[in-house]
């Protein structure tokens, strides 16, 4: 396996036009599709850059700029911006268009982050995933603070999990400790 890729080599680029049945109450288009979206061109940059199956550990700092409207397009596109043995982060920026204008605008951006695992794609279990090389400015900008975001993402699941821990797991309907 190569030992480092580009950005370029993992790009994804997807366009869907918002059709009615993606709206929210609001008329906007539902976050819960967007992040679906999202996984999916995620997903496939991670494939591209590994070459093999991976798992999303995490969505980190989605952030919805500008809602996007019915009739209008959603591109989604991402890129690998950073890896580490089996882990891969994954830039997305969404970007609106109103197809009567013509006018583009940021709707979105997020972090996501993948775990290479064995899988039908790749059996094998001793592995490191390529490292990212950047070549444009916006990629050298968003992978230069790669290792400031790993970090922090590592200490926040640590605190996730202590907190984790101590969450219940009784069902809603279940008599035990309701006190209902």
């Amino acid at each position: 396996m190569t030992d480092s890729k580009t950005c370029r080599d993992s790009r994804v680029i997807q366009t869907h036009r918002i059709f009615p049945f993606d709206l929210n109450p609001f008329g906007y288009l539902f976050g819960g599709k967007l992040m679906t979206l999202i996984d999916d061109a995620a997903s496939i940059s991670i494939s591209r850059h590994c070459r093999r199956g991976a798992v999303t550990a995490s969505l980190d700092n989605l952030n919805f700029l500008k809602p996007l409207h019915a009739n209008d397009s959603v591109c989604v596109k991402s890129y690998v911006s950073g890896s580490h043995n089996k882990s891969m982060e994954v830039f997305v920026k969404v970007i609106g268009e109103n197809l009567s204008t013509g006018e583009r605008y940021l709707a979105a951006t997020c972090f996501t982050t993948f775990v290479a695992v064995p899988s039908h794609m790749n059996q094998e279990t001793e592995f490191t995933v390529p490292q990212v090389i950047p070549e444009t400015q916006e990629e050298k900008m968003v992978c230069d603070g790669y290792e400031k975001r790993r970090t922090a993402r590592l200490q926040e699941r640590d605190e996730y999990k202590r907190f984790a821990a101590l969450l219940s797991t009784e069902l809603p309907w279940s008599d035990e400790g309701s006190g209902d």
